[in-house]
């Protein structure tokens, strides 16, 4: 009876030390997705913006997560098909849909940057080179940014290349 006792007060211990410590790992566990600013003064591009041709610009944005932020990527590609992935309020006026043709020569940029020493906030500056031979038109600008834990949020904002 003794020995039934004690067994029943080992499993107890060890379902209840299971549990406290299973609820400690919850409260430490990183569940909230990075944040994309781009309301500042010195954001660039903005929705509906424009860059030229033969011109280099900064992107600049601001990242920001309750934990540590890890990377962030950029990609720019033509949106002459009038294709969606805008995630702003704001829609752009777009070349008029019989001007829609096939690219010839269009931009694009795909890149993917770490963030270091995981830091919560971060403002990024990337220098595009936007080369002068390139179809001018509808663009995507795609801002991606990933925490350390893997949770990513996305913005896309509609831009137009002269």
């Amino acid at each position: 009876m003794e020995k039934l006792r004690i067994k029943k007060a080992i499993i107890a211990f060890g379902i209840l030390s299971l549990a406290l410590s299973c609820s400690k790992d919850a409260e430490t566990v990183d569940t909230e997705y990075p944040v994309i600013e781009k309301n500042f003064e010195a954001a660039f591009p903005q929705q509906c913006g424009t860059v030229r041709r033969g011109e280099t610009f900064v992107f600049r944005a601001r990242f920001s997560d309750n934990v540590a932020l890890g990377s962030f990527g950029l990609n720019v590609h033509d949106n002459f098909d009038h294709h969606n992935h805008s995630t702003e309020v704001e829609e752009c006026t777009l070349e008029q849909e019989d001007s829609t043709n096939t690219p010839i020569k269009p931009f694009t940029y795909i890149k993917s940057f770490d963030i270091p020493g995981a830091p919560e906030t971060y403002e990024a500056q990337v220098e595009i080179d936007v080369p002068m031979d390139v179809d001018p038109g509808d663009y995507h600008f795609l801002i991606s940014v990933t925490d350390r834990e893997g949770w990513q949020s996305r913005r896309g904002l509609s831009i137009k290349i002269e």
